[in-house]
């Protein structure tokens, strides 16, 4: 399936912007950050499937990098819908359970209760990588302040040494979001699929970003509109949730 191409200008946000996004989404409107990371994770299960497994998953290998914020969540939820359509899924964890965020403890429960076995990142160099069709890059979202250190870091290093392509959750990890500085290490992404709005970060290093995808989270338009945003947004998504950018 092709995703369609966007080419009408879209404003580009930094990190604090989205921030105001987030806190928008949960105080003013309601949406709670579990809904947020459930249409975040389902795009992403879809993107991975059409885009890199072609169109079918069922038997197709995939590890899932998730990390204990936002984006591990994420990427939480991107494996069990993987799991569900009949993927063989590996889901390694960048912290233990212990240093889930709630909302992160939440999509592990899930997956814990439907039997889906976990590894942590201190022994992902055991994975058995032979015809690995993809992983999926979810360590380690916005809220990156410097290079990312200790497990994270080793689980960017063991990603970027494979040759099976890897998707990234609204960022490669360990790209500053706003001023794409890019951190060592950081993932060489070959596809990108970011969410609501493109970041400016990921104008500036494309080498890392590679394919860029913008997806839906359910942003209502007036929201962009409030004082701390005054964004002018068109209607990016009235063909579909998920788009390309480049």
């Amino acid at each position: 399936m092709n995703f369609p191409e966007y080419t009408q200008p879209i404003p580009a946000i930094t990190t604090k912007q989205m921030i105001e996004v987030d806190r928008l989404m949960i105080e003013e409107y309601d949406i709670t950050l579990l809904q947020m990371m459930e249409n975040a994770g389902r795009n992403l299960a879809v993107l991975a499937r059409e885009r890199f497994l072609g169109g079918n998953v069922q038997k197709k290998r995939v590890v899932v990098m998730a990390g204990s914020g936002g984006n591990g969540g994420g990427a939480l939820v991107c494996a069990r819908r993987l799991c569900i359509w009949g993927a063989n899924v590996q889901i390694v964890l960048s912290h233990p359970e212990d240093h889930f965020t709630d909302t992160v403890l939440h999509q592990f429960n899930i997956l814990k209760k439907m039997g889906e076995p976990f590894i942590h990142s201190e022994i992902v160099d055991r994975l058995a990588t032979a015809h690995l069709d993809l992983i999926i890059d979810g360590v380690i979202g916005y809220s990156l302040e410097g290079n990312p250190r200790g497990q994270a870091a080793h689980l960017i290093q063991w990603a970027n040494a494979h040759v099976a392509p890897v998707l990234s959750l609204d960022t490669p990890s360990g790209l500053n979001l706003t001023t794409g500085e890019v951190g060592t290490p950081a993932i060489r992404a070959t596809a990108t699929m970011t969410l609501a709005l493109p970041k400016k970060g990921l104008q500036e290093a494309q080498e890392n970003v590679g394919e860029l995808y913008l997806a839906d989270i359910s942003v209502p338009p007036v929201l962009y509109k409030a004082p701390g945003l005054a964004l002018n947004v068109p209607d990016v998504f009235e063909e579909r949730d998920i788009v390309r950018l480049s």
